[in-house]
């Protein structure tokens, strides 16, 4: 199961970059969604586990100032994700601490983010074709990689 459906896949990558992705992409572009969100779970554990808690709290995520700043633009598109999707999505990752409820209600604002970051990313490799080609996307996913 995605985190992010098919449509609002393709919705975000256009509202978001101008980009148009083909149905072929929208399979690589949620793998790198999962992957990115698991990932910030991840460090999320970590940082609770650090500080002596089992739950996970929205401030031991590794949001950075530009993350936060992207959150925001994301959220000025005014578009909404199913939090029950996110939530139902989290169950079918590798076991985790639980989350404390104020990143539950965030976590369709983080994985709408990291989509945003995506597109963006991709369109500064795509800036001569509005479709994604997998070398643009290839390469949008090794810079989220290296900072994510």
């Amino acid at each position: 199961m995605a985190v992010v459906g098919v449509h609002k896949i393709e919705e975000l990558f256009k509202k978001a970059a101008g980009l148009q992705i083909g149905k072929e992409k929208v399979k690589e572009i949620s793998d790198i969604i999962d992957q990115k969100f698991h990932d910030l779970l991840l460090i999320g554990e970590a940082n609770a586990k650090y500080n002596g808690r089992d739950v996970i709290w929205y401030s031991d995520l590794p949001l950075t100032k530009a993350f936060r700043e992207s959150m925001q633009k994301f959220k000025e598109l005014e578009e909404e994700l199913a939090l029950e999707d996110v939530l139902e999505h989290i169950k079918t990752l590798p076991p985790l601490y639980a989350l404390e409820v104020e990143l539950e209600e965030k976590t369709v604002d983080i994985v709408g983010t990291l989509v945003y970051i995506l597109a963006n990313i991709t369109k500064e490799f795509s800036k001569h074709d509005k479709v994604v080609s997998s070398e643009d996307l290839k390469s949008a996913e090794h810079i989220l990689n290296l900072t994510i």
